[in-house]
């Protein structure tokens, strides 16, 4: 908390949104401003003339002031956002994005493909879900990779490694490197105003931002830092993507791979380079999946057995799908190679709906079990005393954990 700035004003951020949703404080919230004013202007000490004098060097009466101060805000604004959910009208930004976004998917009609793969297709690399069966959905979900049909961090990842890797010509001098610099966050914001402008993807569109801009300035960056500020940054614009599933399953995902993946990779040290990328998939996908879990029980109400083995091969064909099939949207009919970039966007989507179509139809390869909020925050809290247990080895911890556990299975037998 000490060394990540961001993460105390989103806290006090966030119990603003919950107190203001809960019931409503919105007047109450001004006798905020009544305290720190008090606090500030009180003789703390009086000097030889008696003359009261403020002690605005005590550190705790600043982080109580802005506490209020943040604490006030979050809730006058999110009261704004629940006066405008009364009459809401559409953005015109996310209008001209949709209308973008059909015309590149009109694209891939050329291509050799069946309307499913048409549509997996759009919905990987563009977004647009529009065009899809309920039963693609499900065989994704039960397969365990529904998240590769959204637009998330892991596209808007894919789609910045491949601009870094186009505009590296640029590194040579100070001048390129911002030209390179300033160019990525044009086309990388421009892809996720393309997308829809999803939860995930703005999530991931802002961390690299933040990172980009770091790097740039020759600044250490801190990936939880980061992470506090791209969901303070999206709070602040609106308050209610805090009860967004996409939001809520994204920042918790991110979150495990930062703490989990460097553990798990510890694990099983392994140098060879041929080994070393597929097991950080194997060991991100673990870190993902054991944190949300429990959040897909509670929305979805079930749970994919086989996502281990679908997510290696369907994540290495999605890192190759995405940036050639937008390589090819933005290239000219006729252009050298672009029949050659069709026939191998056309494979690939053969592939990957193969692989989907094969594990979805393996008995057993899902199950559901719902959990309700009592559940899911029995769940979160035995992990999180594990997660203790393993930093600071007390015994104590552990046996938290284990009663949690059982009350848990105590509450569902």
């Amino acid at each position: 908390m000490q060394k990540r700035p961001f993460m105390r004003p989103l806290l006090i951020w966030i119990a603003g949104i919950v107190l203001q949703t809960s019931g409503s404080f919105r007047i109450l919230s001004f006798g905020l401003l009544v305290v720190p004013a008090i606090l500030l202007f009180m003789p703390v000490h009086l000097s030889g003339n008696r003359k009261p004098e403020p002690e605005y060097n005590a550190r705790w009466v600043w982080g109580f002031v802005f506490s209020c101060l943040f604490l006030f805000l979050s809730i006058q604004l999110t009261a704004y956002h629940e006066s405008r959910f009364i009459s809401p009208s559409p953005h015109p930004l996310l209008e001209w994005a949709k209308h973008n976004q059909e015309r590149l998917t009109a694209s891939f009609d050329s291509l050799k493909l069946t309307e499913t793969e048409c549509s997996v297709l759009s919905a990987i690399t563009l977004g647009d879900r529009s065009a899809m069966s309920g039963d693609v959905r499900q065989q994704f979900a039960v397969t365990g990779v529904a998240h590769i049909l959204s637009v998330s961090g892991f596209h808007v990842a894919i789609v910045c490694g491949f601009l870094t890797r186009i505009l590296s010509f640029l590194s040579g001098s100070s001048a390129g490197r911002w030209i390179r610099y300033l160019l990525s966050l044009v086309l990388l914001w421009t892809f996720t105003l393309i997308s829809g402008l999803a939860t995930a993807s703005v999530r991931a569109a802002i961390m690299l931002t933040l990172y980009l801009s770091g790097k740039q300035l020759n600044r250490i960056t801190d990936g939880y830092n980061t992470l506090a500020a791209s969901a303070f940054c999206m709070l602040v614009y609106d308050p209610f993507y805090l009860f967004d599933i996409g939001f809520q399953l994204s920042y918790t995902a991110v979150g495990f791979i930062l703490y989990m993946q460097p553990r798990l990779s510890r694990l099983l040290p392994i140098r060879n380079p041929l080994l070393k990328t597929p097991w950080s998939w194997v060991t991100l996908t673990l870190a993902a999946q054991t944190g949300v879990t429990f959040l897909c029980l509670y929305y979805f109400g079930q749970f994919s057995v086989v996502f281990l083995f679908t997510n290696l091969p369907l994540t290495l064909i999605a890192t190759l799908l995405i940036p050639l099939s937008l390589l090819w949207i933005l290239l000219p009919a006729g252009f050298p190679g672009w029949d050659s970039l069709a026939s191998g966007i056309e494979a690939l989507t053969h592939a990957m709906m193969w692989i989907v179509d094969a594990f979805s139809h393996i008995p057993g390869s899902a199950f559901s079990f719902r959990f309700d909020f009592v559940s899911l925050c029995i769940s979160y809290g035995a992990l999180y005393f594990l997660f203790l247990y393993n930093g600071k080895r007390h015994p104590r911890l552990l046996l938290i954990s284990l009663f949690l556990l059982l009350l848990l299975i105590i509450v569902h037998t």
